[in-house]
C-alpha cells in the first residue's frame, strides 16, 4: 500500500494489518526493562494468578499494535507527527504466540485552518488475537500532509 495524503482518506474507511506475535522471550525482555510486574516476569506467580501464565505488558501490546498499523504503509511518507492517543483500553490478555492483527478505521479527516499543507487524521484502532477477540483499542491522532499542487 502506498502512503496517502490527508485528503485521500475518507471517514469510515477500514484497513487491516498483517499478523504478528510475541514470543515468551520478547515478553520477558520487554517486561524486565519497562514493566516488571509479576504477571509479565514471574512464571510461578503468573501461573497461579488470574491469567494462568505469563502475559504481555499492555504497553508492549500497544507498541506492537502501532508497528502493525505503521507497517500498513498508509502514512509512512505523509505523517508529520503523532499528537496523541485517546481511550486506550486493554480488554483481554495477550499470551506468548497469540497472533495479533490491527484493524484501523478512519474516524476524522480535518484540514488545518491555519496550515493548509496539513491536517488532523484520527483513527480507531482495534487489536485482535487469532480468536478474533479484541485485546486492545485506542484512538490515534496524527498530523498528516495534504497534497500540494505542483
Amino acid at each position: 500500500m502506498h502512503s496517502r495524503f490527508l485528503d485521500e482518506f475518507t471517514v469510515g474507511e477500514k484497513f487491516s494489518s498483517r499478523k504478528a506475535s510475541l514470543s515468551e522471550g520478547q515478553i520477558l525482555d520487554f517486561a524486565m526493562m519497562y514493566d516488571p510486574q509479576h504477571m509479565h516476569i514471574d512464571h510461578q506467580a503468573a501461573e497461579s494468578g488470574p491469567f494462568g501464565g505469563i502475559i504481555a505488558s499492555g504497553f508492549q501490546t500497544l507498541s506492537l499494535s502501532f508497528r502493525l498499523f505503521y507497517d500498513m504503509g498508509l502514512v509512512t511518507q505523509t505523517n508529520i507527527i503523532g499528537v496523541g492517543m485517546d481511550e486506550v483500553r486493554w480488554t483481554k490478555p495477550v499470551y506468548p504466540k497469540d497472533a495479533l492483527r490491527v484493524d484501523a478505521e478512519v474516524l476524522e479527516v480535518r484540514p488545518s485552518k491555519s496550515k493548509p499543507d496539513r491536517g488532523t487524521l484520527r483513527w480507531q484502532v482495534s487489536t485482535r488475537n487469532h480468536r478474533d477477540e479484541i485485546v486492545m483499542t485506542a484512538q490515534l491522532i496524527m498530523i498528516v500532509r495534504r497534497q500540494t499542487e505542483a
